[in-house]
């Protein structure tokens, strides 16, 4: 009975003090009003719903005590404080710097703070870093995001949008939003916006264009050194293209790009930097593109045509020949035409095979993790960009490798007779079309009997000659990019672009054209499965009829 009019006691209590309390906070704060005006300044910061005693808790009784404590913004905002400690102007104030700013210098009095997102604190934000940084702010107001921030555009970036809020951070640093590794992200919140740039009239595909650039692609593996968005559009003094003192003004970019690459545009105009495919590109990049979009297709299309149908012809012919009446393929093997064990490859032939096998086979993997920075298989080259351009040099060492391999090759057929003798069986003959209009009809069935083919026919010439094409045209547009600052001296960028261009989509298809023809020659062709191993011993299990001048003899097998 006690404990139950003990409990209503307690309840009559609670109850009676919240009816109560709205009273009586009212009179704490018409008592603090009528000695402190800053009760009406209260009341339009974001601490209006705020009581007085809410902050000054230990004042309690008036007079107030003659030491008394202002309350800190930490005991509120502990992570914004735990933040700001670790920003330039929390750590310049733990060293000893009493000017460092605080939180007061840049929200103002307590009592009369503004609200973080209203328009007056954003347009005052740059005076507000003027009052020590004065230099910088003038010339941000002069800026083409100053100069709209003026006129009224609220969704003009100011220098919280840049540099961070709380917790500014060092540009040097590179966790800083502002450092070379992460600019082009902090450009890219309003330049990457699509709604931004069509409600302001901004180009679109500027930070695309950008990441498409061999400065974007290199930026993204970790490159510390390869030009950002504020290497050539400049930091706070950003102006319009078409404003004289402009960076990227057509007049100045010959200084703005000499930068890097001393001689740059002095000779001739630097022309577009930002494109797309497809865009506003340079003719005769436009041209490369649509060439080879429609040669790769084609090409490639046609080899896996061709070796498929092989493919089923031999698979069928050892597979169902035994018990299918009339499946039997009837080869031009002849008493006259005996088939024979192949002879493919000297000794000096293997070691270029092998030079050109391991630096073609490096030259894709580190050619294409800088165009595709973030797969898995190019992370390994990239993961020290950021330290040492390992993806770049390896690059390099297997394209002198390659172009070694090149002359070396060249050097053979001048000084050696029989290399050049053996060479002579990849020189073009009109009969290797009509072999390979035979064979065509064969494989698709419009012939029955399979034709002669030479022992170094269509296939391999075609695969010669395409690799000696190729070798060429990549080592040409490859020392143009490698030596850069020598190619924007004395040509247009233009050809440079034309470069990059063709030195990709020719990688495009040399892969494509290894992996589809080559490698089916060499490992899935039925004829030598699971390999020809003619680049290892110089002997290919694969048996043709022999015939022709440059067959060998049973002799020269042994060479």
């Amino acid at each position: 009975m006690i404990r139950n009019n003990l409990f209503r006691a307690k309840l009559c209590f609670l109850l009676w003090a919240a009816a109560l309390s709205p009273a009586l906070l009212g009179q704490e704060a018409v008592d603090c009003a009528s000695c402190h005006d800053q009760v009406k300044k209260l009341e339009n910061t974001p601490h209006a719903a705020l009581t007085c005693a809410g902050c000054h808790s230990e004042i309690v009784a008036y007079p107030h005590p003659k030491k008394t404590v202002k309350p800190a913004c930490a005991d509120c905002h502990d992570n914004i404080a735990r933040d700001e400690a670790r920003g330039v102007h929390g750590l310049a104030r733990a060293k000893g710097n009493e000017a460092a700013p605080d939180c007061a210098v840049c929200h103002g009095d307590i009592h009369e703070i503004r609200r973080p997102n209203s328009i007056a604190f954003r347009t005052a934000a740059p005076d507000t870093c003027g009052m020590c940084h004065s230099e910088i702010a003038a010339r941000f107001k002069g800026s083409v995001h100053g100069k709209a921030l003026a006129a009224g555009n609220t969704s003009a970036p100011i220098c919280t949008d840049c540099h961070g809020e709380h917790s500014i951070v060092a540009p040097g640093r590179p966790e800083s939003p502002v450092s070379a590794g992460r600019i082009r992200e902090t450009c890219g919140r309003c330049h990457g916006d699509l709604r931004l740039s069509r409600r302001f009239g901004l180009p679109a595909d500027r930070v695309l264009s950008f990441d498409a650039s061999f400065h974007g692609l290199a930026g993204k593996t970790g490159s510390q050194s390869v030009a950002n968005c504020a290497s050539c559009h400049g930091y706070h003094d950003i102006l319009p293209s078409s404003d004289p003192k402009s960076m990227v003004n057509a007049k100045n970019l010959p200084s703005t790009c000499g930068k890097c690459h001393p001689g740059a545009g002095q000779r001739f105009a630097i022309g577009p930097v930002h494109f797309l495919a497809g865009g506003k590109e340079p003719v005769g990049v436009r041209w490369v593109r649509e060439i080879y979009l429609l040669m790769i297709p084609m090409v490639i299309g046609l080899m896996a045509l061709h070796n498929f149908g092989d493919w089923i012809r031999k698979v069928l012919q050892l597979r169902f020949r035994s018990r299918v009446p009339g499946l039997m393929f009837r080869s031009a093997s002849t008493a006259d035409n005996p088939v024979v064990a192949e002879f493919r490859m000297f000794p000096f032939e293997r070691i270029q095979h092998a030079l050109l096998l391991t630096s073609f086979s490096v030259l894709v993997w580190t050619g294409f993790a800088l165009k595709y920075p973030d797969q898995w298989w190019a992370r390994p080259l990239v993961m020290w960009e950021s330290a040492f351009p390992l993806r770049a040099t390896v690059h390099r060492v297997a394209a002198v490798v390659m172009m070694a391999a090149a002359v070396m090759h060249a050097v053979s057929l001048i000084v050696n007779r029989k290399l050049r003798e053996h060479w002579y069986a990849m020189l073009p003959k009109v009969s290797d079309v009509r072999e390979s209009l035979q064979n065509m009809a064969w494989l698709f069935g419009l012939r029955s009997t399979k034709p002669a083919l030479s022992s170094h026919g269509y296939i391999e010439k075609a695969e010669y000659w395409a690799v000696a094409w190729g070798t060429a045209i990549m080592a040409i547009t490859g020392v143009a990019l490698w030596a850069v600052n020598f190619s924007l001296r004395w040509l247009p960028k233009a050809w440079l672009d034309i470069a990059t261009a063709v030195h990709f989509y020719e990688a495009v298809l040399a892969t494509l054209a290894i992996v589809v023809w080559h490698l089916y020659s060499v490992i899935f062709d039925p004829d030598v499965y699971p390999l020809d191993t003619a680049w290892l011993t110089g002997y290919s299990p694969r048996k043709r009829p022999h015939h022709g001048p440059h067959a060998p003899s049973g002799d020269s097998t042994k060479t």
